[in-house]
């Protein structure tokens, strides 16, 4: 399974999430469906840390496309809730910082191997306790599943094993604070799916669309405010 196929699966089902939103007011079998999608584009942005040629172009990049897509977003957003919430690219930006603040610290030679390490978590934890704080799009879980996939790369079993934990822990935690609901349940099911397709992934690019994964966030979205408003 190539990249562009897997995008191809994320976007589809955010798409499907969306319209769920936008329709049914966010709770219906299509947001289970939407869970799908996360998670790949998390994946996406630990493969790209590896790939890119140039990390501030690609940070870059992706804080455009934050700006560009948070009002489309903000427009979105109100149609089935109210609150402030920042688009999932700003989750994806910091993911990759974490990604990098991580390897840049725990390359500091002078540093014991486990201090490195140790220093390297405590970044990537208040990433995504600022993540959480300042209500990223998926917050802490969104930031620690980037940092996770990236962690354990060349490792699928761990990396399996700590992506199931982490949406253990998430969807626990709700049942914790707001009380236990069969819907959690299947949330985590379909959130924990497409660690599936990530492990088809064959690491090949396939079809190459430069901009479009990009572009089709804040379209969508703009697009399915002016259908639902």
């Amino acid at each position: 399974m190539t990249s562009f196929i897997l995008k191809l699966i994320a976007i589809t089902t955010m798409l499907i999430d969306h319209l769920g939103d936008a329709w049914i007011k966010h709770v219906s079998p299509m947001n289970l469906i939407g869970r799908i999608a996360f998670p790949i584009f998390a994946f996406q942005v630990s493969e790209g840390y590896l790939h890119t040629k140039n990390l501030k172009k690609y940070c870059l990049r992706l804080f455009l496309f934050a700006l560009i897509s948070q009002l489309p977003f903000m427009q979105f957003y109100s149609l089935y809730t109210k609150g402030f919430t920042l688009n999932i690219f700003f989750t994806l930006l910091v993911g990759l910082l974490a990604i990098f603040l991580y390897d840049k610290v725990t390359s500091f030679e002078k540093f014991n191997i486990y201090l490195k390490q140790v220093l390297g978590l405590i970044i990537v934890f208040l990433l995504g306790t600022f993540s959480q704080i300042c209500h990223f799009d998926y917050g802490f879980f969104g930031i620690a599943v980037i940092f996770l996939f990236y962690l354990f790369r060349n490792d699928r079993l761990a990396m399996i094993i700590s992506f199931i934990t982490a949406c253990i822990l998430k969807y626990g935690i709700s049942c914790i604070l707001y009380g236990f609901n069969p819907w959690y349940i299947g949330l985590a099911i379909f959130t924990i799916l497409p660690i599936i397709f990530i492990c088809l992934y064959n690491k090949k690019q396939g079809i190459k669309v430069k901009h479009l994964f990009y572009l089709f966030y804040p379209a969508h979205l703009f697009i399915l405010y002016f259908i639902f408003r």
